[in-house]
């Protein structure tokens, strides 16, 4: 082996593909596209500053050995009716306090809550009514970056991010530097019920999108200060 195929093997890292399944859930089920969200006791299902119910794009289980987040579950909500890219907004060299709620020029707070939750046990009692229930299946892969240090360009859990543009980083508000969890690549697409109202900037009524369809990359804090400590950065 050379010193060249070495540094590769040491930078490979643990990861797993998200695979979107074809038949429709009819029960809750922890990993989904839509579905019954798994939240905290105390966590209501979040909504948009325009007061719509934000739509559950996806959710799952961070599978264990992905510390710091091994445990976890991961929640994704968007809003239906605004859909543009995130702008990061940082103060003294770390993400404002409450960054999960700061304004969004032009909007007085973000169109979407991602949220990291520790406690949940049970399902909503009624499913995402928007997005069409579909199952999840996490594989394990081993993610080794290519040449330039990029990782595989797909859903995926760990790994490497498949950076688009240069790498980003973010200091959260607690301090703590956040951590890669989970990339959602460019143009992904979740498809809905039939009659919905379209979705800004989408590519059609059948299928809302995430951030302008940029590929996202999701960033969270390993101190866990809170389920919504999580970045979402997007690139094209």
């Amino acid at each position: 082996m050379d010193v060249q195929d070495a540094q590769k093997q040491r930078a490979a890292l643990p990861a797993h593909v998200i695979e979107v399944g074809d038949e429709p859930l009819v029960r809750p089920e922890r990993d989904s596209v839509g579905g019954w969200p798994f939240l905290d006791d105390a966590q209501e299902w979040p909504s948009c500053f325009c007061g719509e119910k934000l739509a559950l794009l996806f959710q799952l289980d961070v599978p264990q050995g992905l510390e710091p987040f091994g445990g976890d579950h991961l929640l994704v909500f968007h809003c239906r009716a605004h859909n543009d890219a995130s702008e990061p907004e940082c103060a003294g060299g770390r993400l404002v306090p409450r960054y999960w709620d700061a304004p969004q020029l032009p909007y007085p707070r973000p169109f979407w809550r991602i949220l990291l939750q520790r406690q949940a046990a049970l399902p909503a009692a009624e499913p995402e009514p928007s997005v069409r229930a579909m199952p999840l299946t996490l594989r394990p892969f081993v993610d080794a970056p290519d040449d330039r240090g990029i990782g595989a360009q797909t859903f995926k859990l760990g790994g490497m991010p498949s950076w688009a543009q240069d790498p980003e980083s973010y200091t959260c508000a607690c301090g703590a530097e956040l951590e890669y969890l989970c990339q959602v690549p460019e143009g992904m697409e979740f498809a809905v019920r039939p009659g919905l109202p379209e979705q800004p900037y989408s590519v059609g009524p059948d299928a809302y999108g995430m951030f302008l369809g940029n590929e996202v990359y999701l960033l969270a804090c390993p101190a866990h200060c809170d389920p919504a400590a999580v970045w979402p950065v997007c690139q094209n």
